[in-house]
């Protein structure tokens, strides 16, 4: 159990996260030019593109850390978590439409989301996905993204506080399973929740134990077909709530 005094410090840490205003920064130059690097680094997916120039990241981050919101790094959003790297965030997005429901229909379909975070990834999604449902484990970071996500456009997100190793089962299958947390392999219950034709994106523990890698799981009618990607960095994959 973690003391008490802790979790208090650290939902005040998440709370102080408000949307950055009054700035003074030419947001929609920043999110362009943002746009351009992850096109020139190897993103072609135009609809991951546009739902990056579609949602401001600067939002998603606190105010003193606004100025950053549009460079190639994660950000710290409290109680020890990050809002992911704009370029990891884009590949993870694409390496999903090139899933075979994905490329079949042109868009995620229903998409699970393991860690809501601040918010920012769920509100990419709801931009290419028919219905988001997103699971959040730390209370603090779950009212934090439903306050955030309440000054969207409307969406078709439906955000969950829970155990996000167990997934949703009552909304299962989902054509898309996307997590923003790494752990030594893919739970088994998000493997059964994924629809036949839907493809899984989700860092674990690389080969060799040295660090962490993208895996990339697609489930065909006769099983499930893995691949392993980059190399990356993701805070660790947790059970419970908090």
């Amino acid at each position: 159990m973690r003391p008490q005094r802790l979790l208090a410090e650290a939902a005040r840490d998440a709370r102080r996260l408000t949307p950055a205003s009054g700035l003074g920064l030419d947001t929609p130059a920043m999110q362009r030019r943002m746009v351009e690097r992850l096109r020139q680094d190897g993103v072609h997916c135009e609809p991951v593109l546009q739902a990056m120039l579609a949602v401001q990241r600067h939002h998603f981050v606190d105010s003193a850390l606004a100025a950053q919101a549009y460079e190639d790094t994660s950000l710290p959003i409290g109680l020890g978590q990050t809002i992911s790297k704009p370029s990891v965030v884009a590949r993870m997005m694409e390496w999903l439409f090139l899933g075979p429901n994905a490329r079949r229909h042109g868009h995620l379909g229903k998409v699970l989301e393991i860690g809501t975070g601040c918010g920012y990834q769920a509100a990419l999604l709801a931009q290419v996905a028919r219905q988001v449902i997103s699971i959040e484990r730390l209370q603090p970071l779950h009212e934090l993204a439903r306050r955030q996500l309440a000054r969207q456009p409307a969406m078709h997100i439906q955000l969950l506080y829970g155990d996000g190793m167990l997934g949703h089962p009552p909304r299962a299958p989902y054509d898309s399973i996307v997590s923003a947390a790494g752990g030594d392999d893919v739970p088994s219950a998000w493997l059964a929740q994924l629809a036949v034709g839907g493809r899984l994106v989700a860092p674990a523990r690389s080969p060799d134990g040295r660090g962490q890698v993208l895996v990339v799981i697609d489930r065909t009618e006769q099983g499930f077909h893995r691949a392993v990607g980059e190399m990356v960095q993701f805070v660790p994959l947790k059970s419970g709530v908090c």
